[in-house]
């Protein structure tokens, strides 16, 4: 095992975080699936739902090892006489049970969506002073998953709240994935994996390369960045989240588009679809569902790669170590032009002269043998992933 590997594994074990980590079973790798909101946004519906469920079946993306099919926020609209959680009974006919059980039948699993606060982002009824009673009805509805916003929460407190829902769901009866998404705002990765099996730790992700939005959110670049120096607080079942993906909701191209997928596989993040899966390109299915590149997101160690290389003309380098003495080296060029970028062995903690063999999990080839410095060219906002041994 090289010096660079046992400094990321030392790093990792003495974080502090893993004995006081939530231990429900859930997300021993990142969790996988789509999510209705950065494509639909309030515009969600059971059709929506259902459509989605089918073509994660139809295009291969179950195969891949997606599971989870995410209602996000504005499925409800009030609470009846009992204090229960009400769906929309015009875009929700059938229920929300109704709905998962069809999800069930796929053999997927079903989220939903709810705030800490007392009304969600959307102005929906959230889950404050209800968390027991929500909790308790999403796993009669049959729910695997929960997506809990920190929108309209006014004094409280975010490890509290937090804590409360987690305790709610363990006391619901069901296996659910807790996702907390409090934005960063009050460091989650020092907290989060005592509460949730995921947590937000940035912004909204908005579809662009770079830069901020008018009201809010950051593109995929500024993400990425927000993620440098936090990895050694993820691990199975507690995971960094940068946000959902914006992969073919038309804004990126496909060389960005690759490489956000990249990255995000490079961050041991979870993989959350955020496009129209009934209405993709076979470009954007391909990048999707290539399982080279979500093995490195799924990697049994669950290790979260760090930027070991940044240079002002653009040039990044992440690696991440993998199961078998193997790590995962990407290659960005955030530059307007096409570049030659060069993997130092020293960057790698590899010893001058030692033979590594190396596969192209784009081009889904192996490359010769390389005994020193490997250089290659990326294309302007691309990427050239290496999986090294």
């Amino acid at each position: 095992m090289n010096r660079t590997l046992l400094l990321i594994l030392a790093s990792f074990v003495f974080a502090g975080g893993i004995a006081d980590a939530l231990d429900n079973g859930l997300a021993k790798t990142p969790p996988m699936g789509w999510n209705s909101w950065n494509r639909f946004g309030c515009n969600v519906s059971e059709d929506l739902v259902r459509k989605a469920a089918d073509a994660m079946v139809q295009t291969g993306m179950k195969d891949a090892g997606y599971q989870y099919i995410v209602i996000d926020d504005c499925w409800q609209v009030s609470r009846d006489g009992d204090g229960n959680i009400v769906p929309d009974p015009v875009r929700f006919h059938s229920g929300i049970k109704a709905l998962a059980d069809y999800v069930h039948s796929l053999g997927l699993k079903m989220g939903i969506y709810s705030d800490a606060g007392s009304n969600t982002c959307g102005g929906r009824l959230g889950s404050r002073g209800h968390e027991f009673q929500d909790a308790r009805q999403y796993a009669r509805w049959g729910i695997d998953y929960l997506k809990y916003d920190w929108c309209n929460t006014s004094t409280q407190d975010a490890p509290s709240s937090y804590a409360t829902m987690r305790d709610a769901l363990a006391d619901s009866g069901r296996p659910i994935v807790f996702s907390i998404c409090e934005w960063g705002n009050s460091r989650p990765w020092l907290w989060g994996a005592g509460a949730g099996n995921l947590w937000r730790t940035t912004t909204d992700i908005i579809d662009r390369w770079e830069g901020k939005g008018e009201k809010y959110g950051a593109g995929v670049m500024d993400i990425a960045d927000m993620q440098v120096g936090i990895e050694q607080y993820a691990g199975p079942g507690h995971w960094n989240d940068p946000d959902m993906l914006e992969v073919g909701n038309g804004h990126l191209t496909d060389i960005e588009s690759r490489s956000h997928f990249s990255l995000w596989a490079m961050l041991a993040a979870p993989l959350m679809a955020g496009n129209d899966l009934d209405h993709m390109t076979p470009e954007i299915r391909d990048i999707l569902t290539n399982k080279e590149v979500i093995a490195v997101d799924q990697d049994s160690l669950g290790i979260e790669g760090r930027r070991v290389h940044h240079s002002s003309d653009g040039q990044d380098l992440w690696v991440k170590p993998l199961s078998g003495g193997r790590q995962a080296v990407l290659l960005l060029n955030r530059s307007a032009r096409d570049q030659s970028i060069t993997v130092k062995w020293s960057e790698l903690g590899l010893a001058p002269g030692q033979s590594v063999a190396m596969r192209d999990i784009w081009a889904h080839k192996d490359l010769d043998a390389t005994t020193g410095d490997f250089s290659t060219m990326v294309p302007s906002h691309g990427v050239a992933m290496i999986v090294m041994k």
